[in-house]
């Protein structure tokens, strides 16, 4: 049975792009991304707990870089949300005009949401329309909503969480509204460490 979601948008990425805006998760973890050598003593800025939105949101705050990967903590009184997230390093075909796109896994206690794993594919897709998720040589079904996907068995989250670990990169392949396929791929250096960081923050 398919996942039915209340809303287009997870609540983490309606966190992040709400709050804190695309452009600005992009330059913190695409443009200050550290060698995945750097990962054992990765640079870490503390969450600003003045820095907030006009409605009073704590912004998300970016806690250390890991590789290709950055690890996040938004906090509004005692509700925290953490997430570790990457932007693909190849896209194609590359002269298609899309939006960012990202894979992010969220933890968000006061809900007990654990190792959520959203992808936003930056162009829209029809509702319930199929997409595939490759790690290695297993592959994973997805659901579409919009332009976001979600693991379409809840029960293979896990495994899929393990492999990312596991693996280099992760490839995620997905046809937009106009029919236009669209392959990402990600690489998983870092990943390990910035999940971590996030259960941590977020347990």
């Amino acid at each position: 049975m398919i996942r039915i979601y209340a809303s287009a948008l997870s609540g983490a990425f309606a966190l992040i792009f709400a709050v804190c805006g695309a452009a600005d998760v992009t330059a913190q973890t695409s443009s200050k991304a550290k060698p995945a050598a750097a990962a054992k003593k990765p640079e870490t800025s503390k969450p600003d707990s003045k820095k907030k939105d006009a409605k009073g949101a704590a912004k998300p705050a970016l806690l250390a870089n890991y590789g290709d990967w950055g690890a996040f903590l938004a906090q509004s009184g005692k509700e925290k949300t953490c997430y570790a997230l990457a932007s693909p390093k190849d896209r194609n075909p590359a002269g298609l005009q899309r939006d960012p796109a990202y894979v992010f896994i969220s933890n968000r206690p006061a809900e007990n949401v654990r190792n959520e794993i959203s992808i936003i594919m930056g162009f829209p897709m029809k509702d319930g329309a199929a997409a595939r998720a490759e790690i290695g040589s297993t592959g994973f079904d997805l659901v579409a909503k919009g332009p976001n996907a979600w693991v379409k068995n809840p029960a293979e989250e896990a495994q899929f969480i393990d492999m990312m670990k596991k693996s280099a990169k992760l490839v995620v392949k997905a046809s937009s509204i106009k029919g236009n396929m669209t392959t990402d791929t990600y690489s998983l250096a870092g990943f390990s460490q910035a999940l971590e960081r996030v259960l941590k923050e977020c347990s």
